[in-house]
C-alpha cells in the first residue's frame, strides 16, 4: 500500500479584506428572578473568528452600559456547563477585550453604513427584550437594506419574529433560516423543572406562512446562508455562522 494515500495536506486561506463588524449582545433581563444576559459562546467565538480573520470588530448592546454572560454560559461558574469555554475566558481577561462588556455603547451610537456586518448573540436576555425593542429592530432591518450581513445566533435569531422591512414586510419573509428549536426549550425545560421561557422561536416562526424555518437534531451544529442573512441554530453552531460570515465578506 502506498503511504503516500494516507497524507492530508491542508492549507486554508489566511487573508482576507479588510472588514468591519459590529457584534451585539442583549442587556440583561430577569427571567423567573434571575438576571440573565447573553449566552458567552455565540459572541465570543465569532469575535475571535473575526479578529482572526484581520476584521474589525466593535462591541455593543441596545441600550448601552454593562452586560453579563448567562450564568449557565459563564465558563467561570462553577456550576456551569461550559468551564472549558477558553475563548470567552481568554475574552473577559483579555486587557482590552474585557473591558468591554463593562459599559457598552448604545446602538444609537452607531453609524450602520460604517460597517460590513452585523452579529447578535443569543443567550436568556433576547426573548425578553428584544421583543418590544422596535429601535433595535429597525437598526436590525436598516443593517439588511443597506447591503449588509445579518448574522442572528440561537434566540438571538428571536429579532425575524418583529424585524420590519421599510415596506413593511417582515424582513424573514421568503427567507429560510434557523434559530433555537423547540427541541432545545424542552430540553431546558426539564433541566429547570419549569416552563423557563413563554413563547419559542420554532413554534412562533411556524405561524408564518411566508417563511421557511428549519432545524436540525437537538444541540446539533446548523446554520445556514440565504442571501445575506445567516442564523445559526445554538451556541454549538456559532463557528458555523461567523465561518459564513466570513465567506460572505471574502466574496
Amino acid at each position: 500500500m502506498n503511504e503516500q494515500n494516507n497524507v492530508i495536506r491542508k492549507q486554508p486561506k489566511h487573508t482576507f479584506p479588510k472588514k468591519k463588524v459590529l457584534c451585539l449582545v442583549s442587556n440583561p433581563a430577569i427571567l423567573h428572578g434571575m438576571k440573565v444576559g447573553f449566552f458567552a459562546e455565540e459572541m465570543t467565538r465569532p469575535f475571535f473568528d473575526f479578529i482572526n480573520a484581520g476584521f474589525d470588530v466593535e462591541f455593543c448592546s441596545p441600550w448601552g452600559g454593562e452586560v453579563i454572560f448567562d450564568g449557565h454560559s459563564d465558563p467561570e461558574n462553577p456550576n456551569g456547563a461550559y468551564q472549558n469555554d477558553l475563548i470567552s475566558i481568554g475574552f473577559v481577561h483579555h486587557k482590552d477585550y474585557g473591558k468591554l462588556m463593562k459599559d457598552t455603547p448604545s446602538i444609537d451610537e452607531f453609524n450602520v453604513n460604517d460597517y460590513d456586518a452585523i452579529c447578535v448573540a443569543g443567550g436568556g436576555a433576547p426573548l425578553i427584550n428584544f421583543k418590544d425593542d422596535e429601535k433595535l429592530h429597525k437598526f436590525i432591518a436598516d443593517f439588511y437594506e443597506a447591503g449588509k450581513i445579518v448574522c442572528l445566533i440561537c434566540h438571538g435569531t428571536s429579532l425575524l419574529l418583529w424585524t420590519k422591512l421599510s415596506d413593511g414586510t417582515l424582513l424573514a419573509d421568503g427567507k429560510t433560516w434557523t434559530g433555537f428549536a423547540d427541541s432545545e426549550e424542552n430540553m431546558i425545560n426539564e433541566m429547570f423543572g419549569m416552563t423557563v421561557n413563554d413563547y419559542t422561536i420554532e413554534t412562533e416562526a411556524r405561524k408564518n406562512p411566508n417563511t421557511n424555518f428549519e432545524v436540525a437534531g437537538p444541540l446539533e451544529p446548523f446554520a445556514i446562508r440565504d442571501g445575506r442573512l445567516i442564523t445559526a441554530q445554538q451556541q454549538h453552531s456559532s463557528f458555523l455562522a461567523s465561518q459564513l460570515v466570513i465567506e460572505a465578506l471574502s466574496e
